[in-house]
């Protein structure tokens, strides 16, 4: 084990580990958040501009943010998204585009019913009411958009911006926001959404965690194999020694 190609290939082994280790290390620093945000942090309303921006995603820790702001219904943009529960009821959201500025504006889900004919009657409702609105809820991240049943090519049952854009009027240079809003308060009729406040996340990143472990096992196995490789070619020349040597006897 001490010849020069063994010692070579332990200083690339202790190089190989090093890399592991420092790659260990890296993982490590980030699985633990040093500065998670506060309990409770999202239940305080925010200024949804505070919060994210229009065309940006929103950043995971304020998935569920409470905020709120004003603006203007778009008429004829009320429109039923199918396939929405509220608490293990399955039923419908009306959902309206609010423009809060010049040419800015955000999906909002207005409230939920169990059934389809008390959706349309809101829509009605909505069109025919105030167009200003305050609107306090949850700001959700975007659930992609759906292919509609051939049956019903007109269907929507993702909650999707992108899918509501499609049906929107007035969107000639229009910025809009990536995530919608989640009403608190219905109107029209309709019942309040559920929307219970999001879970406390845990300050460790557990899959991380993980990843660290791996890159120690990795430098680990680096030695293991170095020892295994070294010990096995002594043992070949230990063999082949008193082969050498029994043979010369018999000789």
């Amino acid at each position: 084990m001490l010849r020069g190609r063994w010692i070579g290939m332990l200083v690339l082994c202790l190089v190989v580990a090093g890399v592991f280790a420092w790659l260990g290390q890296w993982q490590l620093e980030r699985a633990i958040d040093t500065d998670p945000p506060p309990a409770g942090v999202t239940e305080q309303v925010r200024p949804l501009a505070d919060v994210v921006e229009p065309g940006a995603y929103l950043p995971e820790p304020l998935v569920g943010q409470k905020v709120e702001t004003s603006g203007t219904w778009i008429a004829d943009d009320f429109l039923v998204v199918s396939s929405r529960f509220n608490d293990d009821v399955e039923g419908y959201w009306v959902t309206g585009q609010l423009r809060v500025a010049e040419r800015t504006s955000i999906a909002v889900a207005i409230g939920w019913t169990a059934d389809r004919a008390v959706a349309e009657a809101a829509v009605e409702k909505l069109n025919a009411g105030d167009a200003e609105a305050s609107i306090t809820g949850r700001v959700i991240s975007d659930e992609g958009p759906s292919v509609p049943p051939k049956d019903d090519p007109q269907r929507m049952d993702r909650m999707s911006t992108a899918a509501l854009l499609s049906h929107w009027h007035d969107t000639d240079a229009l910025d809009v926001y990536r995530p919608y809003l989640a009403s608190t308060t219905a109107q029209a009729g309709l019942t309040d959404i559920s929307s219970p406040a999001p879970e406390e996340q845990s300050p460790v990143n557990w899959l991380n965690v993980f990843y660290a472990v791996e890159w120690a096992i990795f430098a680990g196995f680096a030695f293991y194999l170095w020892y295994r490789l070294a010990k096995d070619a002594w043992e070949r020349e230990v063999e082949e020694f008193d082969d050498a040597h029994a043979a010369g006897e018999s000789a």
